[in-house]
């Protein structure tokens, strides 16, 4: 069947279209996207600004328009941080799906870890034991850890690039001062985690998702991502705090410049990389694996296991 995923994170809003039957990869077949990072419209009163939401709006009628020309027989759309935590985000939400007749599920922080664990996990298989997953996102850090599909641990915490920027960052670089007090509160917050999740054991497998630590582990050596996405691609902690101090020292333009930083990104990597530092330091990891899924690909591997099945001859559920 093809499925269409309309995710409203707090920096992308993104339609992305997948072929796809339970017990198979998913694979892409058009996707739209626009950077609307949602959570620069957020006003002092934690609203979201008229013009973000008409923003959006226009977005999500542009994206159901294209699922219908693609043939999408079934659409997903989902709601992160940004619409989750603003004081108006109901009534966002609502002014939304009436205006486009889609219904948007706003997805709680806890759950956008465990279907990122499960896209990590259906990613690289059981053979790699316990995982441990981030995921830096423009609202939020999730973590999740476990050995099955299911995370025994799973931890939203309100750390995301875009959030931190726009609350601790006033000057373009910022200053000393600035990201010493940003520094200091990231690692508050995630060692706040680390026992809850050091409880279960060490993780056999250490992974990272998101654009964040995907540009990260580029400007750190890592291959393009026109190399395709079974090139392996790894993040050391080492590469992490040394580009921690480079990038809090540059402005945003010239982060730009860096490859594979889009420009959209760039003002929010220097606190990005405060997070990824922060994560891998606590939590004692040396290298993360770079993983090409993430939040979209949990949720439509969710749905394709919630398809229903038919008995083939040997009595066995197939599709």
């Amino acid at each position: 069947m093809r499925l269409g995923v309309l995710d409203i994170g707090s920096n992308t809003v993104h339609l992305l279209v997948v072929d796809a039957h339970r017990g198979a990869r998913p694979i892409p077949a058009y996707s739209h996207k626009e950077e609307l990072r949602l959570t620069e419209y957020l006003g002092e009163d934690n609203r979201l600004a008229e013009r973000g939401v008409e923003r959006l709006c226009a977005f999500v009628t542009e994206a159901v328009e294209l699922a219908e020309d693609k043939g999408v027989e079934d659409l997903l759309a989902f709601a992160t941080s940004a619409v989750r935590e603003a004081a108006n985000g109901e009534e966002v939400l609502s002014r939304v799906e009436n205006g486009c007749g889609v219904h948007i599920e706003v997805l709680a922080g806890r759950d956008e870890a465990r279907l990122t664990f499960l896209a990590v996990r259906r990613w690289f298989g059981w053979s790699s034991g316990r995982l441990l997953a981030f995921d830096i996102g423009g609202g939020s850090l999730e973590i999740a850890a476990g050995v099955d599909e299911e995370p025994d641990v799973a931890a939203s915490l309100p750390l995301g690039a875009g959030r931190l920027t726009r609350d601790w960052f006033t000057a373009d670089p910022p200053s000393a001062d600035e990201v010493r007090r940003l520094r200091r509160h990231v690692r508050t917050e995630i060692a706040r985690t680390v026992g809850s999740v050091a409880r279960y054991g060490r993780p056999d497998r250490a992974v990272a998702t998101s654009k964040t630590f995907k540009q990260l582990a580029r400007i750190a050596g890592a291959a393009p991502t026109s190399d395709g996405l079974y090139v392996p691609r790894r993040l050391t902690r080492q590469d992490t705090a040394d580009w921690v101090t480079k990038l809090a020292g540059m402005t945003t333009a010239e982060r730009a410049r860096l490859s594979g930083v889009s420009e959209g990104r760039a003002a929010q990597l220097a606190a990005g990389a405060l997070v990824a530092d922060a994560a891998m330091d606590l939590f004692e990891v040396d290298s993360l694996e770079v993983c090409p899924w993430a939040l979209r690909e949990g949720v439509i591997l969710r749905r394709l296991d919630l398809l229903p099945g038919r008995l083939d001859h040997s009595g066995l559920v197939a599709d």
